[in-house]
């Protein structure tokens, strides 16, 4: 199935989106948001809901949220393709690079990437990430797929100058509207076996990035059980997976994102992110 998150009538929402539109589940099951009917496990719920029943309203009936628009945590790896980690000119490492993003950063399919008036190092990082929907502590590497609800697409638009003030990434990394989640939740039973998804990001229209998740460095069960040795996962928490070498800061000449561009993360079966850039007002 797929979860999307949306306003509708001035109301967030949530619902599963079929061939016909939506069918709202905020109704149907008592709960607000995806992310609270991921903590009070109540997904194994909806199918009898949905079977049968035709969509309540069409997708141009409501605005797209983040996938998730209330995560508790936002976890990104670093450098966890070979091909990006070439690039980069960075060493090899024994454990996965995090760092953190705001949930506030977070903009949904459809919206403007917002290219930060202080910076025009504004560069593309196509991703897959995993939304949490069985949190726990020192999850085992064998239990790791066991805890994740869905798979979407994810953006993950860094400010290069501001990512390499100093060794941490923080601040490139959070600037508003600059982290794209969505279109849907894809569930694991839609995408099958993860590590056979392609992923490209394409940058009007050319593809400027383009790898398997099977070229992961540090695996899924891998970053999972080692985020959850150092901090709980919850439910509805996300980790951005990693984005393949072709960044726009290591071309020559560099590419970066401009107003005007439109901007794509095509993941196969966990579905398309698209968005046009936009200068930030003054």
């Amino acid at each position: 199935m797929q979860f999307v998150s949306y306003v509708r009538q001035g109301r967030p929402g949530f619902g599963v989106r079929t061939s016909g539109g939506i069918i709202d589940l905020a109704s149907h099951l008592g709960v607000g948001t995806l992310r609270d009917a991921l903590a009070a496990d109540l997904l194994e719920l909806v199918a009898p809901i949905v079977e049968g029943r035709a969509a309540e309203f069409a997708l141009s009936d409501v605005t797209l949220l983040p996938v998730i628009p209330d995560p508790g945590k936002v976890l990104c790896v670093g450098v966890n393709y070979e091909t990006h980690r070439t690039e980069t000119k960075r060493p090899e490492v024994d454990h996965p690079t995090i760092f953190t993003r705001f949930a506030d950063t977070l903009i949904a399919h459809g919206a403007p990437l917002i290219k930060p008036t202080l910076s025009d190092r504004f560069d593309f990082e196509g991703e897959l990430a995993i939304i949490i929907g069985r949190g726990g502590r020192n999850i085992p590497e064998s239990a790791a797929m066991d805890h994740i609800a869905g798979y979407a697409p994810f953006m993950d638009g860094s400010v290069r100058d501001y990512q390499r003030h100093t060794s941490q990434f923080t601040p490139g990394k959070n600037f508003p509207g600059t982290g794209g989640f969505g279109p849907a939740m894809v569930t694991p039973d839609e995408i099958g076996d993860v590590s056979a998804l392609p992923i490209e990001t394409r940058l009007n229209g050319e593809v400027v990035q383009s790898s398997t998740l099977s070229h992961l460095i540090f695996s899924i069960p891998q970053v999972i059980a080692y985020v959850s040795a150092w901090t709980p996962l919850a439910p509805g928490d996300v980790i951005a997976t990693g984005t393949p070498g072709g960044v726009g800061e290591r071309r020559d000449p560099p590419l970066f994102m401009k107003d005007g561009d439109v901007v794509e993360v095509v993941l196969g079966k966990a579905g398309t992110l698209r968005h046009p850039v936009v200068a930030e007002a003054q």
